[in-house]
């Protein structure tokens, strides 16, 4: 009998315990969360975007004739120094670029013959106009004589003063027509010149040893050289681009925001300059374009854009490493606050048309709609719904309900 009540007992305990295992397993446990307390502080809302530093002002210096321009970077030897990117120059003194004539293009056979030719033609109308030079001289010689006779015959009464004005003419009629027939002369070889300048070999045309070089470019400011556009020897046509100039402490960031974010942006706002290599540098917005652009980003949306412009507030020894066409990222106050009610932006999730917040109520979860002002990308200011020193449940999951429990999870 002792026996079956010993195993009676046995089961019982043994019933007990799986029950209470059971209704161990079964009872409902808090879900671990993090926690996040409501408090007072500074809140800033910014306008984020890439931005590129540039000099104020870069000269671009040109090519003020069609010709061709020597190598730039390398040496010139008696010409003019090498010039690098980098390097110092200054205003009305540096020698930025050497230019020479162009030589003579090749002709093709057909044009050649047909300006032989007219060389051919141009040396027998020489030959032509020189004979007429010595005909004209002889007349004069002619005339003179004749003159010199009237004069005699005048003195002793045997010709009439007709007869003398008449030989006076012919000297000064055939000293004309010499002087023109002499010119004629002149015209013809300098025509005779210009067509065998345009038979000149470009093979043949630039003289043995350095060439003589005819516009030596200045630089038309001081400063350093940006960039060299044209480096190689080549011909150009006036108004190319040849060096970029400009003085790298002159710099300042140019970036293109969103015009949402730029109708909200005043002049004089402070910048925060970061991304760029270094510590974190502080600027002003110094103008914001009053026109706006279309730019299509690189996901292929199109956007409208406006240009703002911003000045270093920080000293040159603190951005100094930065040059002319560096990447930047702008961080451009549109608001700040300094005692403002903030929670994380990872608390908030919608409910309905509203915010809404699980708020920590002694180990359970409340579910609280809040009223939201300004927010950034960490934290948001919060107008109703919550008070100072109260905990919000921070990146809230769907396990959690309003009135379930919950836990704060131990950081390791």
């Amino acid at each position: 009998m002792s026996a079956n009540w010993t195993k009676r007992i046995i089961g019982a305990a043994a019933l007990a315990g799986i029950a209470g295992g059971l209704a161990w397993f079964a009872w409902p446990r808090p879900v671990l969360v993090d926690l996040a307390t409501v408090a007072k502080g500074p809140i800033e809302v910014t306008a984020d975007d890439d931005g590129k530093t540039r000099v104020r002002h870069v000269y671009t210096v040109s090519a003020p004739i069609a010709g061709k321009v020597l190598r730039i970077s390398h040496p010139f030897g008696e010409q003019g120094p090498s010039l690098h990117v980098g390097d110092e120059v200054v205003a009305n003194q540096t020698v930025i670029a050497l230019m020479q004539p162009t030589l003579p293009g090749f002709i093709d056979v057909r044009s050649r013959d047909q300006l032989q030719a007219e060389v051919a033609a141009a040396d027998a109308a020489i030959q032509q106009q020189e004979a007429e030079v010595q005909r004209i001289g002889a007349a004069l010689d002619f005339s003179r004589t004749e003159f010199q006779r009237a004069q005699t015959l005048l003195r002793t009464q045997s010709t009439s003063a007709q007869a003398f004005d008449k030989a006076k003419f012919d000297v000064a009629t055939n000293e004309a027509a010499l002087a023109s027939a002499k010119a004629q002369v002149d015209m013809r070889r300098a025509v005779r010149t210009s067509l065998a300048a345009r038979l000149m070999d470009p093979a043949n045309a630039a003289p043995s040893g350095e060439p003589t070089c005819c516009v030596r470019v200045l630089a038309p400011a001081s400063g350093r050289v940006l960039k060299i556009v044209q480096d190689s020897e080549a011909t150009v046509l006036p108004g190319t681009p040849l060096v970029d100039i400009g003085n790298p402490l002159d710099l300042e960031v140019v970036a293109d925001l969103l015009s949402t974010d730029a109708v909200q942006i005043k002049v004089g706002a402070p910048v925060r300059i970061d991304g760029w290599g270094g510590a974190p540098i502080k600027g002003k917005v110094v103008r914001v374009d009053p026109a706006g652009f279309l730019k299509v980003s690189a996901l292929g949306i199109e956007e409208q854009r406006v240009r703002v412009t911003i000045d270093f507030v920080d000293p040159p020894e603190v951005w100094s490493q930065l040059g002319h066409d560096y990447r930047v990222v702008v961080h451009v106050t549109t608001w700040s606050a300094t005692d403002a009610l903030t929670i994380p932006v990872s608390a908030l999730f919608r409910k309905g048309d509203q915010w809404a917040v699980f708020a920590d109520e002694n180990g359970h979860a409340r579910l609280e709609p809040v009223q939201i002002g300004h927010r950034n990308r960490h934290v948001a200011e919060v107008i109703s719904g919550l008070a100072v020193g109260d905990r919000v449940v921070v990146h809230p999951s769907d396990r959690i309900v309003s009135g379930g429990r919950i836990g704060q999870r131990e950081v390791p």
